[in-house]
């Protein structure tokens, strides 16, 4: 388990550079794990952030044989975003044609907050859909996909993959952490919807509906909120939530954010998260909303990134293999123990929403047994 999460430390540095194209010295910490440094950002899928921070080394050039693990994982990176966003334009086309809005919610989208939008690792394609548009999506895809997941009906959510990508389709956003969340993001999407709240990305030839940057916002820290109180987040869904910050710091309505952040029940979340943000990641204070030097957010955060480096981005430091070689009741047992160690642990940092997010996971659990 990792535990050395010191800001200077070399990985975070690196970071940090990357993240908002600055000058970083690595003198101080010599002599570097490359290696370490290389497996952590494979771990929390920030390769091409940390290669960015190589470029803006100062005081001295790492060694080649250090650079080109990076290099070679960053023309992978580009090669993979630019094959996803040709894919995009074609499936925003096509739902355009058939009369269907389709919000294209986190990644390609929240990756054009970066500087270099081809440089963020890329993951799965999240179409954001009214509950009566998601049916006509789901007619339309059905027939393209190549393999379908199980449908969570009450959350609207279908994962399917279209040759080479998964898209998921979303009919709602529920984190199903604890309920007043979930009724926060339904009544944000009820808004966003009905008032024509989106943003355009210019994808080659295709306009790409986005969700404007306040109700954005909200989206990209409840998924994290969602991970991270069921398996893990990475630095990376984290890093794109101050890039989307940050870009859009001059016309957010931060009152209007803080009523929904209060609505939902998760401020100490969003404080939490935010410190981590300024003494980890390097976000200006001035431009992370509700941000708070308080001691006890400082010590919460410290305790969220030991949390994250230890799981990886969405778990991925865990062993799964029980998923594909157990039987249904094994699997159910190895998930909900660890579940319950992981409630134990953010007990520590959220004490009655890592019981609520627990319980409920608990509750759907033995539901979702009940219809076996």
């Amino acid at each position: 388990m990792i535990t050395v999460v010191s800001p200077t430390t070399p990985f975070l540095l690196l970071l940090r550079s990357g993240l908002w194209e600055e000058e970083v010295r690595l003198g101080a910490v010599a002599p570097v794990d490359w290696a370490a440094v290389c497996r952590l950002a494979s771990q929390q899928a920030v390769v091409g952030l940390v290669a960015a921070g190589l470029e803006h080394v100062a005081d001295g050039q790492p060694p080649r044989e250090a650079v080109a693990p990076f290099m070679a994982a960053v023309l992978s990176v580009e090669r993979c975003n630019a094959e996803m966003n040709v894919f995009i334009a074609g499936l925003s086309r096509q739902m355009e044609e058939a009369g269907i809005r389709a919000l294209l919610e986190t990644g390609q989208g929240v990756a054009q907050c970066y500087e270099r939008p081809l440089w963020r690792s890329c993951g799965d394609v999240d179409l954001l859909l009214t509950p009566e548009e998601y049916r006509k999506a789901k007619e339309l895809l059905l027939p393209q996909a190549q393999k379908v997941e199980e449908e969570y009906a009450r959350r609207l959510h279908l994962g399917m993959l279209i040759p080479p990508w998964k898209v998921e389709l979303h009919g709602t956003l529920r984190a199903v952490l604890w309920r007043r969340m979930d009724a926060g993001l339904d009544a944000v999407q009820r808004e966003m919807f009905a008032q024509g709240r989106f943003r355009v990305w210019r994808n080659g030839a295709a306009d790409v509906l986005l969700p404007a940057a306040d109700e954005d916002v909200v989206f990209v820290f409840c998924h994290i909120l969602q991970h991270f109180f069921k398996g893990g987040i990475g630095l990376r869904q984290i890093c794109d939530w101050c890039r989307l910050l940050w870009t859009f710091r001059a016309e957010l309505d931060r009152g209007r954010l803080e009523e929904r952040i209060r609505a939902m029940g998760a401020l100490s979340e969003w404080r939490a998260f935010a410190s981590l943000a300024v003494l980890w990641l390097g976000m200006p204070a001035e431009a992370m909303p509700l941000y708070s030097d308080a001691p006890r957010w400082s010590r919460k955060a410290g305790r969220i990134l030991r949390f994250v480096l230890a799981t990886g981005n969405f778990g991925r430091n865990r062993d799964t293999s029980y998923i594909t070689t157990r039987p249904y009741l094994v699997r159910k047992v190895i998930s909900f123990s660890r579940h319950t160690a992981d409630a134990f642990r953010l007990f520590w940092v959220f004490p009655l929403d890592a019981l609520a997010a627990w319980w409920r996971m608990l509750t759907a659990g033995l539901a979702a047994l009940g219809k076996r």
